[in-house]
């Protein structure tokens, strides 16, 4: 109990900070804010190593996609990987609920870097757009896309079907697709406190490169292939 709220305390309060020092940033080069989220990744496991005495094991580095576009379609179980992942992928770009973009500052930045929201669950003029910003994005810059094809956060025992935008993604873009698969919940869960003493592994699986897969078939294969790491990493 104790130790959560000491973490809550000084996790946030190193957000708040960073956010605020980084805050000119907004009004220079791009680049200069992707420092920012790369410094909040690393102040993410700082926290958990030292406060929580939290293990973060990376396996599968080997696997990572170079010399040529593609996306991360990984499992999302806690706040943990929307910070972490930006210190192990070259500054993605985030796919996000429109909500967030209307948060005081931290929608500022997330609209400086670059990040696609969409409206879940309603057709807008904004989501008919939206593979074209993808497009744009994959087209003018060299990061990668990062997407959380379960929508939304769940529970380490939940595992619910794969929302077919991903298959979008990688027939339409013509792209690879780098899975990985994430079991942060048992640290972090999306509601309750957080544990210490545990480990949070990172698989990175090998890629599913364009063509290997039909469109058809791609979703339940990438479900498959994390939800199977998943089983085996819990």
């Amino acid at each position: 109990m104790l130790r959560n709220l000491l973490f809550s305390l000084i996790f946030f309060s190193g957000i708040i900070i960073i956010s605020l020092i980084f805050l000119p940033t907004l009004f220079l080069p791009k680049k200069l804010v992707l420092i920012g989220g790369k410094i909040m990744g690393y102040w993410t496991g700082f926290c958990l190593q030292v406060i929580l005495s939290v293990k973060i094991r990376i396996y599968g580095k080997e696997n990572i996609i170079d010399n040529t576009e593609f996306f991360i379609a990984s499992s999302h179980q806690s706040m943990f990987e929307t910070f972490y992942l930006q210190t192990i992928f070259n500054s993605p770009v985030f796919i996000l609920k429109k909500e967030l973009m209307f948060i005081p500052i931290f929608g500022w930045y997330l609209k400086k870097i670059g990040s696609i929201s969409i409206e879940r669950n309603k057709i807008s003029r904004d989501n008919l757009s939206f593979f074209n910003d993808i497009k744009k994005n994959i087209i003018n810059t060299k990061r990668p896309l990062i997407i959380f094809p379960q929508g939304t956060r769940v529970k380490p025992n939940e595992r619910p079907p794969f929302k077919k935008g991903a298959a979008r993604i990688y027939e339409e873009l013509k792209i690879s697709c780098q899975p990985v698969a994430i079991n942060s919940g048992y640290v972090w869960p999306k509601k309750g406190f957080k544990k210490s003493n545990k480990e949070i592994t990172i698989s990175i699986l090998s890629p599913i490169n364009y063509g290997d897969k039909r469109k058809d078939e791609f979703v339940n294969y990438l479900e498959n292939r994390i939800y199977n790491e998943l089983d085996r990493i819990s």
